[in-house]
């Protein structure tokens, strides 16, 4: 599994810290592992200072060396098409309205309150809805600030959830980590943090840590949501980092992106689908690719996203289809889609096109 890397240590490779502090960061680099494209080259040169890049040796390891378009390196090696006049021209950096009066403070729903932590990513992926916050470099939160977003949340009794996210929230020190939770603690009206962290996926080694596990724990009830793309980002390390925290009581959920070239296709979707359910993943969402400049790029149609959904219905049980959504622009919430299968009603019958095919004429009286 380990690739390139089979000379690695074990305990070396099992090292979230060590997958970290040798991440692949320069063209020169990635060189020594794949031969790079033209428009690779150019991305790279193009995009540093803008939406840099960074890759785990673990995530790097999954990619196919002598496959310019694998579905893993799509995600993390840049190309020249981020920065290009086309894909520039659409887009907004913050096309949600995230930013406001508080620093990494969004407050968007009445009940819910996302903050994020760092701008810091083991893996900057390509198609990231928040690519504006890597230029600033890799940085977390003070207590300060994060003592300023506490009495946000103290002085706004309606919020009853709590949303951490980054960059990537669980790059924090545990003592930091712990700091947070615990503060966020101390407000009696937040029943539920959720932590959005792509670790599982890009180094899932994160979680072999007993003391992080401690401190989730400690701090329950907390959901974790994940980002699992395609089903070969799902390995022996990932199942083992899932394993880990729902032995703790920790919920995975996974929100996976709709993504041009990388899972845009029925049969990859439904594999990605049932790989999830066979970790112990619920699958929640499959959002549509937001409208982020710089990843336009890999945004598909809706009408791909409805027949992929329609495709899912009947192979995979309900428990393995997500909600497919599109987030609005301007923060004006999440719209969920799906195929209709009501053709006609007449009275209390209905005309309803089925799954497996053909249509079924169903009375169905109400009182």
């Amino acid at each position: 599994m380990r690739g390139f890397f089979r000379n690695v240590p074990v305990r070396l490779w099992h090292s979230y810290h060590w997958q970290v502090q040798n991440r692949i960061r320069t063209k020169e680099e990635l060189e020594r592992y794949i031969k790079l494209t033209k428009e690779e080259k150019e991305g790279i040169e193009k995009t540093a200072g803008l939406y840099p890049m960074a890759i785990t040796p673990y995530y790097l390891s999954l990619i196919n060396p002598e496959d310019p378009q694998d579905p893993i390196r799509l995600q993390a090696v840049p190309r020249a098409l981020e920065v290009d006049e086309k894909t520039q021209a659409h887009g907004e950096p913050d096309p949600f309205r995230e930013e406001g009066a508080i620093p990494g403070l969004t407050h968007r729903y009445p009940d819910r309150a996302l903050f994020t932590l760092t701008t810091f990513c083991a893996v900057y992926c390509r198609h990231c809805m928040r690519k504006r916050i890597f230029k600033e470099g890799e940085r977390a939160r003070t207590k300060e600030e994060i003592d300023l977003f506490v009495e946000y949340l103290k002085t706004h009794e309606e919020i009853r959830e709590v949303l951490l996210s980054g960059g990537e929230p669980l790059s924090l020190s545990n003592e930091k980590l712990h700091y947070v939770l615990s503060r966020i603690r101390d407000v009696p009206h937040v029943e539920i943090i959720r932590i959005g962290t792509r670790l599982p996926v890009l180094a899932p080694q994160r979680f072999y840590d007993d003391e992080l596990l401690d401190i989730l724990e400690k701090h329950a009830p907390i959901w974790i949501n994940t980002h699992f793309n395609h089903p070969r980002e799902i390995t022996e390390e990932s199942a083992t980092a899932v394993e880990k925290l729902l032995r703790r009581g920790m919920p995975v959920n996974n929100q996976t992106v709709l993504l041009k070239g990388i899972n845009d296709d029925p049969d990859v979707m439904l594999r990605l689908m049932r790989e999830l359910l066979r970790i112990k993943v619920r699958p929640v969402y499959l959002f549509h690719c937001d409208p982020v400049k710089g990843a336009i790029h890999f945004r598909t149609s809706v009408e791909k996203g409805l027949e992929i959904m329609e495709y899912l219905r009947g192979k995979v049980s309900g428990m393995g289809i997500p909600t497919y959504a599109v987030d609005l622009p301007g923060g004006k919430g999440k719209v969920p889609l799906s195929p209709s299968y009501v053709l006609d009603k007449e009275g209390d019958t209905y005309v309803f096109r089925s799954p497996f095919g053909g249509l079924v004429e169903y009375a169905i009286p109400h009182a």
